[in-house]
């Protein structure tokens, strides 16, 4: 596989939201991960029976000396509800650029109440809530693609 066809496919995955792939012929591996927005790219030459295997880790390394991350989240999230995605498409928070977000941060929810549209092979999908509560976070940017079971929203119950 050459430099350019390797750079086709890195180009394509971003676009693609996957956030991993990894793909074996008999001479090459080729392993694509995502971290954040950054592709990391691994390209090993096929094993054969007498190699050692080829080692990629699974997770970035985190040296022992630097401080623990703080939680994404306060404590007080314990009792939050997050609204997943149903489908593999793209995130709108509203129906047309011109009209407003289905649901932001602080509106009270009910079930049966459009939270966001998913766009899936050219239909757009109106998701609605299942819970009642008030939106404490929005978790994905307006127009990315989301997976399926993808975390959309945060809501405390009410």
């Amino acid at each position: 596989m050459e430099t350019k066809e390797i750079q086709k496919l890195i180009d394509f995955i971003a676009q693609s939201g996957l956030d991993e792939v990894n793909i074996e012929t008999t001479d090459l591996k080729i392993k694509v991960k995502r971290y954040g927005n950054a592709p990391v790219v691994t390209v090993a030459p096929a094993q054969v029976a007498a190699q050692a295997p080829v080692y990629t880790p699974s997770a970035p390394v985190v040296p022992t000396h630097a401080a623990p991350l703080a939680p994404a989240e306060p404590a007080a999230s314990a009792n939050l509800i997050t609204i997943k995605s149903p489908m593999i498409g793209t995130f709108y928070r509203a129906s047309s650029p011109e009209t407003p977000a289905f649901a932001s941060v602080g509106d009270e929810i009910a079930p049966g109440k459009t939270v966001c549209v998913i766009e899936a092979m050219k239909l757009f999908n109106e998701i609605e809530s299942e819970i009642s509560g008030r939106i404490v976070k929005v978790l994905v940017e307006n127009a990315t693609p989301v997976e399926f079971d993808q975390p959309l929203f945060l809501v405390e119950p009410v």
